[in-house]
């Protein structure tokens, strides 16, 4: 009998602690939405107890999400259970995640505490917990490197005081196939209470096995998969929703379940996370790159033509791409952009569709044909942004081979007006400069990178930065027709995140 697969996404938590990843609140809540739309069983919102501004974030999701459980992270503590409670109290479907670590290592170095200090501070947060809701996940970090005797022992525990969900996560991704699934199989079979549960996992990517354990577990009788679109996460990321999804989509005879993911919107979404991280998709990653269905090969071309079978084992459009596109351009009105967005899942209010015409608009003046990237670069960049406390006004460059680079700049900050003018080794290198010295800041650029987000001369170039400024880190992101407005808006994106993540400061906390 076909098992229906829980699909556990924690983008908005885990994806966020890429570095330089982290979103403010407007951007999370549009994620989420996307996530509820796409049929994810779970959200994590995040980590109420760590920040002001991620509790704001998770809160507003709880109040907005309609579909899909809301979770909330926190430590085995009273005060982070409390605070995570009143985070998602008001959604239809809260979920508390407690965790603590179970690993010997772990233990003994960072904890300092013995197994059954363990076992009693995992059992009083479930039961602490259980005051509030039902729903209740409990993790037991490092699981994978955690004697599995003692791992059935602290399930078993919380199972009794509560918990409907138990996580086993491969926290440093030191797990292979085999053994993961062996492990996922002994859990199962000796935990006290396990039936009363369900089993997850939480596969990090460290040595590239994240699906593929992720996968193993599954089979060997795993409920749960925690998983975050495009695979972005700590460190090598973790396992990719994409991919556990349409390989249980394209192989039923291997994996006899399912998930109520709605695959055509796969695409979307995955754009929509890339475009609001700054976390550019690698063009061969499986399933939403930009080659994974691109073929240049004569005797690939020459298969596909006669059927794609040949050289595709999932057609473009289950995973939400189709090559039949409606050109926009200046002549395009209201209600043809409103069709290319839905099609694209982007359902804005009237307000939102105003603002994205004006700069629509704008850009097709400039640019012959709108494409889809266009479009995602014009929502982000229009939509997806809160609060700025810097705007650019005002942007004048001069450059060549016989001038040197000068940038004369305008910025709004805080709705005050404040220009001036520097140079530099270049012309983007004199924007920066300018940019820096007009708003007092001195951040230290540590990657600028520039993409074309379509083919031509005339396509809207994509700029990223990444800044630290003390302990902050953060990304920027910009596009424009002009590589170089592009890379002052990448810049100003960059100092505006700065801004909110020392106005809303992260607690160093332990993560699964």
């Amino acid at each position: 009998m076909t098992r229906t697969i829980t699909i556990f996404d924690t983008t908005l938590r885990d994806g966020e602690q890429s570095p330089g990843a982290s979103m403010n609140t407007a951007e999370k809540l549009r994620i989420a939405t996307h996530l509820d739309t796409l049929g994810v069983d779970v959200i994590e919102a995040g980590f109420p107890a760590s920040s002001p501004g991620d509790f704001e974030a998770v809160s507003r999701i709880a109040d907005t999400v309609k579909n899909a459980e809301v979770a909330a992270l926190c430590r085995a503590t009273a005060s982070d259970i409390d605070r995570a409670w009143e985070a998602i109290k008001n959604a239809a479907k809260p979920r508390i995640h407690t965790f603590i670590a179970t690993s010997d290592i772990h233990l003994e170095y960072k904890l300092r505490m013995g197994r059954d200090e363990v076992v009693t501070r995992a059992v009083a947060a479930v039961t602490h917990a259980r005051q509030y809701t039902e729903n209740i996940e409990f993790s037991a970090e490092d699981g994978s490197r955690t004697d599995p005797e003692f791992l059935c022992r602290i399930f078993g525990e919380v199972i009794k005081a509560g918990a409907t969900t138990v996580n086993l996560p491969d926290t440093v991704g030191y797990a292979v196939p085999d053994e993961f699934g062996e492990l996922v199989r002994h859990v199962i079979a000796h935990t006290p209470g396990m039936e009363n549960a369900t089993l997850s996992v939480h596969c990090h990517n460290d040595l590239g096995l994240a699906t593929a354990n992720t996968l193993a577990a599954i089979v060997a009788g795993a409920g749960q998969a925690e998983v975050t679109i495009n695979g972005i996460g700590e460190r090598a990321g973790n396992t990719a929703l994409e991919e556990v999804v349409m390989a249980i989509h394209t192989r039923p005879g291997t994996f006899p379940m399912d998930t109520h993911i709605d695959t055509t919107r796969i695409h979307a979404t995955g754009r929509l996370v890339s475009s609001i991280t700054g976390i550019m998709i690698q063009p061969n990653k499986a399933i939403v790159g930009a080659n994974a269905f691109s073929h240049e090969s004569g005797i690939h071309q020459d298969g596909m033509l006669k059927n794609p079978m040949t050289y595709e084992i999932m057609r473009p459009e289950t995973v939400g791409l189709t090559t039949n596109k409606l050109v926009l351009g200046k002549l395009s009105g209201r209600f043809a952009l409103r069709s290319r967005l839905e099609e694209m899942r982007y359902n804005l209010t009237e307000e939102e569709l105003n603002t994205v015409f004006e700069s629509f608009k704008a850009l097709a003046d400039r640019k012959k044909e709108i494409v889809d990237e266009d479009l995602e670069a014009l929502v982000t960049d229009v939509i997806l942004r809160s609060h700025e406390v810097y705007t650019l006004e005002y942007l004048h460059v001069t450059s060549g081979t016989t001038v040197f680079p000068m940038a004369s700049v305008r910025l709004g900050i805080n709705g005050k007006i404040k220009q001036g003018a520097f140079e530099g080794n270049g012309p983007i290198d004199a924007v920066f400069n300018t940019i820096a010295k007009i708003a007092g800041r001195e951040p230290e650029l540590l990657r600028f990178s520039i993409g074309a987000l379509t083919g031509g001369t005339d396509a809207q170039g994509e700029v990223t930065v990444r800044m630290q400024e003390g302990d902050y880190v953060s990304l920027g992101r910009g596009a424009d027709p002009d590589i170089i407005t592009a890379s002052a808006k990448a810049y100003i994106n960059g100092l505006n995140r700065l801004e909110y993540f020392k106005s809303n400061p992260v607690t160093s906390c332990d993560v699964i």
